[in-house]
């Protein structure tokens, strides 16, 4: 039973979190390089950390804000609030994803699709949450929306840092990459050796 407890807790796990091939392998793991650098970024990692927990009480916190004063809203604001929260929440699931993907596997097309997303969707759509008192903010909800803003606003800002960052990075180690390559080249394939040997 613990085995298979094992088993299906590591795949599970695997499954959300996914792990480079080069990580599950123990003996190319044991094998890395002197030199080698992480650029992954940790106050990213942990402002989607804290926004995945923080994002299910958002949601339920709104959901439940909604319905309280939804007789009170003009039929206008009942469907766009409705049509916001739905937008908002499945790119948020979305934009974490990548936002963690992104940065723990150094990979810059996923962080930058988290950025893009953060910058054009989630920040407009937060900033209409907290902004608009055409909404009947209620202090519970508008608390909450404040948070949820401060912690889209941060990613927007560390975000755009870890992606200069992991791109300077990448850039380096794609021109270092070529030199390695020259180094590794047949000495006959030079016509200078030819003449010097």
């Amino acid at each position: 039973m613990d085995a298979t407890f094992r088993k299906t807790m590591t795949s599970v796990t695997d499954l959300l979190f996914p792990v480079s091939k080069a990580a599950r392998d123990p003996q190319q793991h044991q094998m890395l390089k002197t030199g080698n650098e992480y650029v992954t970024n940790l106050p990213l990692q942990m402002l989607i950390y804290f926004n995945v927990f923080f994002s299910p009480l958002w949601f339920i916190t709104s959901i439940v804000m909604l319905e309280a004063k939804f007789n009170n809203l003009s039929e206008l604001y009942q469907i766009v609030l409705i049509s916001v929260y739905i937008v908002y929440t499945l790119i948020e699931i979305v934009r974490l994803y990548l936002g963690f993907v992104g940065n723990l596997m150094e990979r810059v097309p996923e962080l930058a699709g988290f950025w893009l997303l953060t910058i054009l969707l989630q920040f407009p759509l937060i900033l209409l949450l907290v902004i608009n008192d055409g909404a009947i903010l209620l202090p519970l909800e508008r608390a909450v929306h404040i948070v949820k803003a401060l912690f889209v606003f941060s990613e927007v800002i560390v975000g755009y840092l870890a992606i200069r960052v992991m791109v300077n990075y990448q850039v380096t180690k794609y021109h270092l990459q070529q030199f390695t390559d020259l180094e590794q080249l047949d000495d006959g394939y030079w016509p200078e050796s030819r003449y010097t040997a």
